[in-house]
């Protein structure tokens, strides 16, 4: 008896577990994998609720020095698509191996079509002037294109619901001409107006709203004492009353710089999901000055 009652309950709960996987499976979603927040706050905007978006840089990572998790990788290899940010240097490093796993993930740039600019960035004192500047979405005229591009790749993926895209899409561009009318009114008695960082991470922002952007290290790691020097130098001459920095990144050093330069220092943080917010913040805080 006690084995007959055995095997019936052993028989309920492998029909309960196959139920339960079944409802998964009814229930998932394809998956989208995208290479930093930014994206992820443009793509669910257009995506919707179709699609579960995934995103490989982790919350307080460099995009400059990460090297992803093998869980990440393979989320990634179970995607339909891989959304790249264009010339961020974890994307190269991986993106070979990816497609070799995976020959049939689709791979989209979202900043085609952007003018990027180089010579942002150095290794040393050497100054790379072809170097592209990978912070592209610090830009709400960037984010067009961006958004732009994603919408393309979506009525590519999923044709049968372009018409679903395409409202989002034009909400999320109605919603970024209405931030670009916001920073532009904030930002206009600022033109000229310099600003630190310790990493140039707001050089497509300060060209937009015609800021100049002083960087303390371009290599985003500890600058020598000849480099240092040449920035709070350059940084005091100009008049700068702002430091931003990345307190999960950045050096220490950026706050001894900004001892010698008497900035207010500001916390931001560029890769954050919260996209909107945070270019407001970055506007509101050199207004303020």
């Amino acid at each position: 008896m006690y084995k007959s009652v055995s095997s019936y309950i052993m028989a309920i709960a492998v029909a309960a577990m196959t139920l339960v996987s079944c409802a998964r499976n009814i229930d998932s979603k394809p998956v989208i994998t995208v290479s930093i927040q930014p994206q992820k706050y443009f793509l669910e905007k257009i995506a919707g609720d179709r699609w579960e978006v995934k995103c490989l840089l982790s919350n307080g990572a460099n995009p400059e020095s990460y090297d992803p998790a093998m869980t990440h990788l393979l989320n990634l290899e179970s995607s339909k698509a891989y959304f790249r940010m264009g010339n961020i240097p974890f994307e190269s490093a991986i993106i070979n191996k990816v497609h070799n796993n995976n020959p049939a993930l689709r791979i989209y740039n979202n900043s085609d079509g952007i003018e990027i600019i180089s010579g942002t960035h150095s290794h040393g004192d050497i100054k790379h002037t072809d170097a592209p500047d990978p912070h592209t979405w610090t830009s709400v005229k960037n984010a067009r294109i961006i958004a732009r591009n994603m919408y393309e790749a979506m009525t590519d993926l999923d044709p049968e619901h372009k018409n679903t895209y395409s409202k989002n899409y034009r909400n999320l561009i109605q919603s970024l001409d209405s931030l670009d009318a916001s920073l532009d009114s904030i930002l206009s008695p600022c033109r000229g107006k310099a600003f630190v960082v310790w990493h140039p991470s707001l050089s497509y922002f300060a060209r937009d709203y015609g800021l100049r952007q002083i960087s303390l290290s371009p290599e985003g790691k500890e600058a020598s004492v000849n480099m240092m020097q040449e920035a709070v130098d350059s940084a005091r001459a100009s008049g700068a009353e702002v430091l931003f920095f990345q307190k999960e990144i950045d050096s220490r050093q950026a706050e001894t710089a900004n001892e010698q330069i008497g900035t207010e220092m500001v916390s931001i943080n560029p890769l954050s999901y919260n996209w909107n917010k945070e270019i407001i913040n970055i506007a509101n805080a050199i207004a303020r000055q």
